[in-house]
């Protein structure tokens, strides 16, 4: 039970947010640490889908979300070079393209609201798990105890380090630029994620705002090693040079972006243990994905609930966080697993499969346009304020 309890949460993004929100409306007592000076994010889209929604609805800040947001409506393939149609495919209600900072801010509000004490400037660079205490050393050489601790520390979390010490990333020769260019009205896109396929690269562009922004992701296949870190700055040259065949409404675009962001991706396996005393993981500390399914953001939120759903309902917080690693592990995988062959599905080469690839769903946006988005059911049905 939650009522009472005191609850630390490492990261002040979006799954450690969520969480403490979650747990502080079922009673608990919460404290965020955040290693920033502020609770921020860099400029950056994202989206949410129905499955993260839901969570949103359910801890109260989905209408503050939603008008900043933008309603997308589908989900275009486009070819490279011409630019043309392959495939679209009807977003179901209700989708999202959202500000990252957006998000965080809603949650932020929601939170202090709800009581969560954030504290700020405090990084945490090591994690140890005992029986019924975590001990954690700060980055000022300070160490502190704490009881029931939720690592949502992100990518390199170092509640991740300490439970999977084994657990080993490899780089997937791929690299992204994230970038946002400001739109003019007359230039602004139909509410919908257009994604265009090129031979080992593909470009994502999406409306935010309500189309006075227009959010970019550029993911390119290269031999050459890149450092896991999103907050470099790259030369827009390069972002420029490597889709100079791309069609000009890309080009276009690509010539107004002045600092991308450059970062190399790599596959993390979902963690072997989630959890060991009062220490538990939650988002990219626990399931790191590539961002080709786009839900990322999504899966924080939907552990949030369910990780505050079972601290709530079981007594004992060992069997709550077992329950926890139960109910979310087999999903999460599976989603890292979908991310990761949409990737190829993107980048197939010119010659006789991607003809017969691109030929399928131009058929089946014909004949069956169904067909693919029910193949997705089972990620975007999913409601986890229902069935946790």
């Amino acid at each position: 039970m939650l009522i009472g309890k005191q609850i630390t949460v490492i990261g002040g993004g979006i799954g450690g947010l969520a969480a403490a929100l979650a747990c502080a409306r079922r009673g608990a007592s919460v404290t965020v640490l955040e290693r920033s000076d502020t609770i921020a994010e860099v400029g950056a889209g994202l989206q949410v889908s129905p499955n993260g929604w839901v969570v949103l609805k359910a801890l109260g800040v989905a209408d503050a979300v939603a008008r900043a947001a933008t309603r997308g409506e589908a989900v275009c393939l486009r070819d490279f070079r011409r630019g043309a149609e392959v495939f679209r495919m009807s977003l179901r209600e209700p989708f999202h393209f959202v500000h990252r900072a957006d998000l965080i801010g809603a949650l932020h509000q929601a939170a202090v609201e709800a009581g969560v004490k954030i504290r700020l400037g405090v990084h945490v660079r090591g994690v140890e798990a005992e029986e019924h205490a975590v001990r954690l050393m700060l980055a000022d050489g300070a160490t502190e105890t704490h009881g029931l601790t939720i690592a949502a520390d992100g990518l390199h979390s170092a509640g991740r380090a300490h439970l999977n010490p084994r657990s080993k990333a490899f780089f997937t020769g791929q690299v992204a630029w994230r970038a946002l260019v400001p739109t003019e009205a007359a230039e602004r896109l139909a509410p919908e994620a257009q994604v265009f396929m090129g031979p080992g690269r593909h470009l994502v562009r999406y409306p935010l705002r309500g189309g006075t922004l227009t959010n970019i992701v550029a993911v390119e296949e290269r031999d050459a090693w890149a450092v896991e870190d999103w907050m470099l700055t790259d030369d827009p040259r390069n972002l420029r040079a490597a889709f100079t065949d791309f069609c000009p409404e890309i080009r276009a675009l690509l010539a107004r972006v002045e600092e991308p962001n450059l970062w190399g991706l790599y596959r993390h396996p979902v963690a072997a243990q989630w959890f060991n005393g009062p220490l538990v993981l939650l988002g990219d500390a626990a399931h790191p994905t590539l961002p080709f399914l786009a839900q990322g953001a999504n899966m924080a939120l939907e552990d949030a609930w369910v990780l505050a759903d079972c601290l709530g309902v079981e007594a004992d917080v060992g069997r709550a966080l077992h329950r926890y690693q139960a109910l979310r592990k087999p999903r999460t995988a599976r989603i890292v697993e979908a991310a990761n062959d949409n990737a190829t599905n993107y980048h197939l080469r010119p010659g006789p499969f991607r003809f017969a690839a691109h030929t399928a769903l131009r058929a089946a946006a014909r004949f069956a346009p169904h067909a693919v988005t029910n193949r997705f059911n089972w990620l975007y049905n999913h409601d986890v304020t229902r069935s946790a």
